[in-house]
């Protein structure tokens, strides 16, 4: 597959590449490839089997990065072949930050959209000890806790136009490093996340460019997502239908790019990682010529 480097205006970003450090969510979950293929270019093809990809999402919370401190939602459609391996397909992009929206649509080419992260804090009480994390504990993979574990809810909202729409509510047990500073964090790990992206009204290339990422990881309890009610979800159906700012060159219907989106991040979790001290370097992307087919 043929590349060449794309001209890279990184607005207020700098040079790259981009650090970014924090703490994150990463869930993978079985989702509908018919529901993934809304955001997959006809060119690309989708990784799937038995009528599913690997998508989910990935929530993160930056206190250092280009754009000073913000919060994410990227919702990732699916997984798209690029032989040997393969790359993740964002459907949406949500950030507290109007300079890492403009950044994430004109660079990077992401489905980028602003919007509203409100977080709650709550303690609740722990179910009883199992015997295998008694055993864990006792010989030091696992720490004692207090009878009480904190949950925090993330309710996120996208802004559009002036219009609040209700995305989603995500509720996690707040990470290691929250929860006790001597808590196990799990052991440090270094890896690279490929991605596709573009093929938007605000970049029309096909993208390719990959996150390099260094952090403490675990195996945590999949967060519980809730959608949002069925008023806000008619009001945003009501606002598509009325808006004539479509983006052409997307295959998504009208009125459908954010409940596609929602259907994602409700779909069935897999397998959720916590990211604690993590640092992500993200390098200009390049342009693909075209996703390649060839999965020999």
């Amino acid at each position: 597959m043929e590349m060449k480097d794309t001209s890279c205006t990184s607005l207020g970003y700098g040079k790259p590449p981009w650090i970014f450090k924090g703490s994150a969510l990463y869930q993978l979950h079985l989702v509908k490839a018919e529901n993934a293929r809304a955001f997959i270019p006809k060119e690309c093809r989708l990784v799937e089997a038995f009528g599913y990809t690997l998508g989910g999402f990935f929530l993160a919370s930056y206190d250092d990065s280009p754009a000073g401190i913000f919060d994410e939602l990227v919702v990732i459609a699916g997984l798209v072949w690029n032989p040997p391996t393969s790359c993740a397909w964002a459907a949406r992009v949500l950030v507290d930050s109007d300079e890492a929206c403009l950044h994430g649509r004109k660079v990077v080419g992401l489905p980028s959209q602003v919007a509203r992260f409100s977080k709650k804090i709550t303690a609740l009480p722990q179910t009883p000890e199992s015997k295998s994390s008694s055993f864990l504990r006792r010989i030091g993979l696992r720490t004692s806790s207090s009878n009480y574990k904190n949950h925090m809810d993330f309710e996120v909202t996208e802004i559009k136009k002036q219009t609040a729409m209700s995305i989603c509510n995500i509720n996690v047990i707040a990470a290691a490093s929250q929860q006790d500073s001597k808590g196990w964090m799990g052991p440090l790990i270094k890896m690279s996340l490929p991605n596709f992206s573009g093929r938007t009204k605000y970049n029309s290339n096909l993208l390719k460019y990959s996150c390099q990422i260094e952090c403490r990881v675990r195996a945590v309890q999949p967060a519980k997502v809730s959608g949002p009610s069925a008023s806000d979800a008619d009001k945003e159906n009501s606002s598509e239908d009325q808006s004539s700012n479509v983006e052409s060159v997307s295959r998504v219907p009208r009125g459908t790019k954010r409940n596609f989106s929602i259907s994602v991040m409700l779909s069935k979790p897999i397998l959720a990682l916590e990211f604690n001290h993590l640092k992500m370097s993200v390098e200009a992307p390049t342009t693909v010529t075209a996703c390649s087919h060839d999965t020999t």
